[in-house]
């Protein structure tokens, strides 16, 4: 009988040894599975932060637009971009954090399966739908800033894993028709009748209707850029006369924007690199300063801290003598800016220019994005009209060409928002920025209009990087996109 007991008890203690050995393996902090609603929710913020910081390490784009410079540390504002692999940087964090996010989610909402006889049928295939839909329209975003950084970049064998480790390069304007015929089908297959990720889309909280105005609102932007580059011309036509007649953002109330908190860690990046690291490392330029003040900007006042002695591009310049960030922008829980009214509006506008009919009168949406830029900064109608109204920024009697009057005015409404302002800038050559004297040799003098290969790529993927670099005339910061024609 003591053996059947001893027998007993060393069999329940290597039971529960094995049992404790098994879950030593289970890491808590990083589970296997990550819900589909989690993955999509950090793929919004990820995509938010990555488009919105200022860390130079990561995003410089309000450098390469001057809208800011720098105070001390002045490479980059010079068109450094190697010695910190900024390059590098920005595509990890789209390709290994945004997409890979984007595709795992993808993944598990694919998988998931209704029964025929399921009493809600038919709800729980339209939320499903929704969710690939909202999945699927991040996706397209997050390409579309990678093409227009880089150029031809992976995109039919990125992110498949296997012996797809080292994939080919797509031809930009292949991956820019393909983005818009995947917005077509994520338009089509949309339910607004339901929601989609719910409480997970901390932009939308899964309202459809505003889903189907941000997807039509980037296939807009994609038609434009298209249209912009003299070739398919009649797909981008059809892309941009489709999206209108769809349904665009119209409103600031549709804005797309991710909105941060007031307490660490879920506040704005500007918030973590400006106030809370304590670091003084940027200033606003000279060209804002020179560009609003003749034009009694209202918006100066909060762009900035009024101060209008601006920071001069590429030099040295003292953060307390200097034009500063306004203190709109660094607040903790200021929301972050995907796409908005003002910009939709403005596209319009290059879009009646361009000649498609659908688009109506570009002075009309060019006065509509002013004043959306005006209402979303908190500017009241009142001095929003009053500066519409003046001789220099009135549509018909505001100085230069139709590019010169959007392409400046644009600029302006797309203060803060550092990569849209720099694909405007390369699309109108306006306003007419000039590289500093002190610029990198790379920049070949100019202000670049791409940004150049990650090191990774050329190290590790050299045959399609090498490819690539071959087929966009040179993997150069003067290299320019397809569509930047002008």
């Amino acid at each position: 009988m003591k053996k059947i007991y001893l027998f007993l008890g060393l069999s329940l203690m290597l039971t529960s040894c094995s049992d404790n050995m098994e879950s030593l393996n289970n890491d808590d902090k990083n589970p296997a599975v990550v819900p589909a609603s989690t993955l999509f929710t950090s793929a919004e913020r990820t995509l938010s932060d990555q488009m919105i910081n200022s860390n130079v390490n990561r995003n410089i784009f309000r450098l390469l637009s001057q809208q800011w410079t720098e105070t001390t540390y002045t490479d980059e504002s010079n068109y450094d971009f190697v010695t910190r692999k900024i390059s590098d940087n920005h595509w990890n964090e789209l390709y290994a954090g945004v997409l890979a996010d984007l595709y795992k989610a993808k993944e598990y909402v694919t998988a998931e399966s209704i029964p025929a006889n399921d009493p809600a049928f038919a709800e729980k295939t339209a939320i499903k739908n929704n969710k690939l839909a909202q999945i699927d329209i991040l996706i397209v975003y997050t390409y579309q800033v990678l093409v227009d950084t880089f150029g031809d970049v992976p995109y039919t064998q990125a992110l498949l894993g296997g012996a797809n480790y080292l994939p080919k390069y797509d031809k930009a304007i292949d991956i820019y028709k393909d983005l818009i015929t995947r917005l077509s089908n994520d338009v089509n297959q949309m339910d607004s009748s339901y929601a989609g990720f719910d409480s997970a889309d901390v932009m939308y909280h899964g309202d459809m209707d505003n889903w189907m105005y941000f997807a039509n609102s980037i296939k807009l932007k994609l038609g434009v850029n298209l249209l912009a580059s003299g070739q398919e011309s009649t797909i981008a036509t059809n892309a941009i006369t489709a999206a209108i007649n769809d349904g665009l953002i119209t409103s600031n109330a549709d804005n797309a924007k991710v909105p941060y908190m007031s307490a660490v860690p879920n506040t704005n990046p500007i918030f973590n690199d400006l106030v809370n690291s304590g670091r003084h490392d940027f200033v606003v330029t000279n060209v804002v300063v020179d560009k609003m003040l003749p034009l009694n900007d209202p918006r100066f006042l909060i762009y900035t801290n009024g101060n209008p002695d601006g920071g001069i591009v590429g030099e040295s310049n003292s953060f307390s003598g200097s034009t500063q960030v306004g203190d709109k922008i660094q607040e903790p829980d200021f929301s972050g800016t995907l796409l908005d009214a003002a910009e939709v509006e403005f596209l319009l506008a290059e879009a009646a220019e361009r000649g498609v009919a659908a688009a109506g009168s570009a002075e009309t949406h060019y006065n509509n994005a002013i004043l959306a830029s005006m209402d979303d900064w908190g500017v009241s109608a009142i001095d929003a009209a009053a500066y519409l109204a003046q001789p220099a920024v009135a549509y018909s009697t505001a100085a230069g060409t139709w590019q010169q009057k959007i392409g400046e005015q644009a600029w302006l409404g797309l203060y803060n928002r550092g990569f849209e302002a720099w694909t405007s800038y390369r699309r109108l050559n306006y306003p007419a920025l000039v590289a500093p004297p002190t610029a990198d040799a790379a920049a070949e003098g100019l202000v670049p209009v791409r940004m150049q290969y990650p090191i990774r790529e050329q190290t590790l993927n050299p045959t399609n990087y090498n490819a690539a670099a071959t087929a966009i005339g040179g993997d150069k910061l003067t290299t320019r996109l397809f569509w930047d024609a002008n």
